[in-house]
C-alpha cells in the first residue's frame, strides 16, 4: 500500500497540558515520526505556563509539520474543550493525542491505512505501553515506554492488519472517524470530567449504532503513565453502561490479543538480529 500523503493523513489533535517536559518530549516524537506538512492542531486550555509557552514558540518556528497554536483566555475543562475541538474539525478525520503521548515513526500513516482497510471501524486506539487494553508487552500493566523505538515501530509495521475489536478506544491516542463522530454528537461535557471516560462513553455509542472500535496493530504511540477518570466519572460510566466495566473486565481476564502480543514480541526480537537492523538502517 502506497503511504497516504500528509494532505491526506488526519488531522492531529494535541491538547496541551502542564507537564513542560512532557510536552517538549510529545513535540520532538511527532516531528521525528509524523510526515512533514501533517496537520496538527495545538489547542491549550490555559494550560502552559511560561516555559511551556517557550517550547511552543521554539517549536513551531522550526517543525516541519503543518501546525497552529491556540489559546483559551480561561479554562473550560478538559472535555468542553476537546469537544470544541473536534467540533471545529467538522466531519474531518482526526487522531487525538494526550498530553504527554509519544507517537512512534509511521503511527499516523499506519492509523490512516487502519480507517482505509474497514469503513465501519469509528475509532482506532494503536498499541502502548500503558494503553490498558491496547498494552503492550504486557495486558492491562504500565511499561517503560520502548527504549529502541525504531525497532519498536518496525516490528509493529511487520504485523498482520487485522484490526481486533476492543472494549472501547483508549486515550493515549485515537483515531476518530469524521462521519461517524457527526453521526453520534459531541461528547458529554456534563456527565463527566475526563477525556478518559468521556472517550469511553463516545465509544459505545459508537459500537450502539454499528460501528467498530478497533485496534492498529501496526502503529504505537507510546506514554508516560496511564489516563484515568475524574472522580465520578466511572459512576456516570456504570449508570450509564452498566454492562462495560464487566465487558472490559472479561476481556482483561481471558485476553484475546494474546496472540498479537506475543506475534509484536516475536517481530521485535527479529527486528534485532543484525540482518533486519541492516534492512532498517542501511
Amino acid at each position: 500500500m502506497t503511504p497516504p500523503a500528509a494532505s491526506s493523513l488526519p488531522i492531529v489533535l494535541l491538547p496541551i497540558g502542564s507537564d513542560d517536559d512532557a510536552l517538549d518530549a510529545c513535540l520532538a516524537a511527532l516531528d521525528a515520526g509524523t510526515p512533514a506538512g501533517t496537520r496538527l492542531w495545538l489547542a491549550d486550555d490555559a494550560q502552559a505556563g511560561p516555559r511551556g509557552l517557550a517550547i511552543i514558540e521554539r517549536w513551531l518556528a522550526r517543525t516541519p509539520l503543518q501546525a497552529d497554536y491556540t489559546r483559551r483566555p480561561r479554562m473550560l475543562g478538559e472535555v468542553a474543550h476537546i469537544d470544541q475541538m473536534l467540533a471545529a474539525c467538522g466531519d474531518a478525520d482526526v487522531v487525538v493525542l494526550a498530553p504527554d503521548a509519544q507517537p512512534l515513526p509511521g503511527w499516523l500513516q499506519q492509523l490512516a491505512a487502519c480507517f482505509a482497510r474497514d469503513a465501519a471501524i469509528a475509532t482506532a486506539t494503536p498499541w502502548c505501553n500503558a494503553g490498558e487494553a491496547a498494552a503492550w508487552p504486557r495486558l492491562g500493566e504500565v511499561s517503560p515506554p520502548p527504549m529502541d523505538t525504531e525497532r519498536t515501530a518496525h516490528a509493529c509495521a511487520a504485523m498482520p492488519p487485522l484490526h481486533p475489536e476492543l472494549p472501547a478506544a483508549v486515550a493515549h491516542a485515537v483515531a476518530l472517524r469524521g462521519n461517524a463522530r457527526k453521526r453520534v454528537g459531541g461528547l458529554d461535557a456534563a456527565s463527566y470530567g475526563s477525556w478518559y471516560a468521556a472517550l469511553v462513553d463516545l465509544s459505545l455509542r459508537l459500537a450502539g449504532l454499528g460501528w467498530r472500535n478497533v485496534l492498529c496493530e501496526t502503529a504505537f504511540v507510546a506514554r508516560g503513565g496511564e489516563g484515568g477518570p475524574s472522580d465520578g466519572d466511572m459512576d456516570s460510566l456504570n449508570a450509564r453502561w452498566p454492562a462495560f466495566t464487566p465487558r472490559l473486565a472479561n476481556f482483561l481476564m481471558e485476553d484475546p490479543l494474546r496472540v498479537p502480543r506475543e506475534r509484536l514480541g516475536d517481530l521485535y526480537t527479529e527486528a534485532g538480529s543484525p540482518e533486519r537492523q541492516r534492512d532498517l538502517f542501511g
